[in-house]
């Protein structure tokens, strides 16, 4: 892995999230009380012993790049020439901001020259899972290839969200299509499932390069790593397959994207189980993030009918549970829940406060926001949609800013969401 460079994708609107991107990149959203969305890349980094690391941010990046610059930046040997260095749009190559995924890393394209590395490996910033990297690499050596795509299996009636390949006995990849209606693709391994790309790229470095340049000067180019990129390069680069290999250590392969609201609140909630699918507490797989300095959590009251308690919840420094009860929810940092309240199947962004005799189910709170004394948020869907955003699935989100989906709310732009 010396030999190679990461470019980490982090700069995406992250529109499906939004309120939750409203004020921040899609990366920086919270994940599981304690960490960031790319916490688990970078701690997959890490793990697979990758040390160069090209940040390339864009959309409201302000809270992305102090989380990385705080917690990442001082992990690394920089006298070592190892570094997680944050790239944001500099213009170098022409006065567009980054007009796709391929031309994101084209802009960075001095940077990446300055290295010379002889690999490249492609990542996003925006995804659930706990990959080795390394074998990926091991794979790419001895298969001699020039591109080599993470795949995993998925049902054929879920192509549509994703790039789909198809490969060979060999392990070739022989077709690629980006997220089609339909694809006749078939695993070769498994004829009930197709072959998903998981949007991570090994290239070598010179035919990586030359493909950026030539897409580059089409103005018909989506300038896009799954349109354009690679399948320009079927049948003319040496193009394999790496099955995905989960550290996570589960039957199942753990792999989510969780750039809709529903799935990211599906994937904290599996946090908060007896025994979650994606293991934080693997000590030979350990999760990093930025530490800030909060005093250690508090549960207090043991009267009856005002207990100080949580359960089956993931629960983080800092917070204090005054009198009330906490269910099946993930608190993060600073946050106070008082006296006779009620918080169930709930993600609570740091900083909030929960005043007495709340009532909240279901419900995704933003940081910094404090909920006066008897508010009742998840238990009737009319008088939710009047104050706040809420999913078609019921999920009920509170922003600071809640007045923002007061009636009437656009039915265009509640159905964009």
């Amino acid at each position: 892995m010396k030999d190679t460079l990461g470019v980490l994708l982090a700069g995406g609107a992250g529109e499906r999230l939004f309120p939750l991107t409203r004020d921040r990149a899609k990366p920086a959203v919270p994940f599981g009380g304690h960490y960031r969305i790319i916490d688990i890349t970078l701690s997959n980094c890490i793990n697979s012993g990758l040390r160069k690391v090209y940040i390339l941010t864009q959309y409201k990046a302000l809270s992305l790049n102090r989380h990385i610059r705080e917690g990442w930046t001082g992990i690394v040997a920089q006298e070592l020439g190892e570094f997680f260095e944050l790239l944001p749009p500099m213009q170098r190559t022409g006065s567009n901001w980054y007009m796709g995924t391929a031309d994101a890393v084209y802009q960075n394209i001095y940077s990446i020259g300055s290295e010379q590395p002889k690999y490249m490996i492609i990542l996003s910033g925006d995804h659930i899972y706990k990959m080795d990297y390394s074998r990926m690499m091991a794979h790419h050596q001895e298969t001699n290839a020039e591109v080599t795509l993470a795949t995993l299996p998925i049902p054929p009636d879920e192509v549509s969200r994703f790039g789909v390949v198809e490969v060979a006995q060999t392990g070739e990849i022989l077709g690629f299509q980006e997220k089609p209606a339909s694809t006749p693709f078939r695993s070769p391994f498994n004829p009930n499932s197709v072959d998903a790309s998981m949007g991570i790229y090994i290239f070598n470095t010179e035919v990586l390069l030359k493909a950026l340049i030539a897409d580059s000067e089409n103005p018909d180019s989506k300038h896009d790593f799954g349109h354009n990129i690679l399948p320009n390069m079927l049948g003319k680069k040496k193009m394999v397959a790496y099955s995905f290999v989960d550290e996570n250590k589960q039957q199942a392969l753990y792999w989510r994207d969780v750039g809709t609201l529903d799935a990211y609140y599906d994937a904290n909630m599996d946090l908060c189980s007896v025994s979650p699918t994606f293991n934080l507490y693997d000590k030979s797989w350990p999760m990093r993030t930025r530490v800030r300095q909060y005093p250690p959590a508090k549960f207090v009251f043991g009267e009856p009918g005002r207990t100080g308690a949580a359960v089956n919840s993931v629960i983080t420094a800092g917070v204090i549970i005054s009198g009330a009860s906490v269910s099946n929810s993930v608190l993060s940092q600073d946050v106070r829940v008082n006296s006779y309240s009620d918080v169930d199947a709930s993600i609570i962004f740091s900083h909030v406060n929960i005043g007495r005799h709340c009532r909240i189910r279901r419900a995704i709170i933003d940081r910094d926001v404090h909920i006066p004394e008897g508010t009742v948020i998840g238990y009737d869907p009319v008088e939710d949609k009047r104050r706040y955003f809420v999913t078609p699935s019921g999920l009920t989100i509170v922003t600071r800013d809640a007045s923002l989906f007061e009636n009437p709310v656009d039915p265009e732009f509640m159905e964009r969401y």
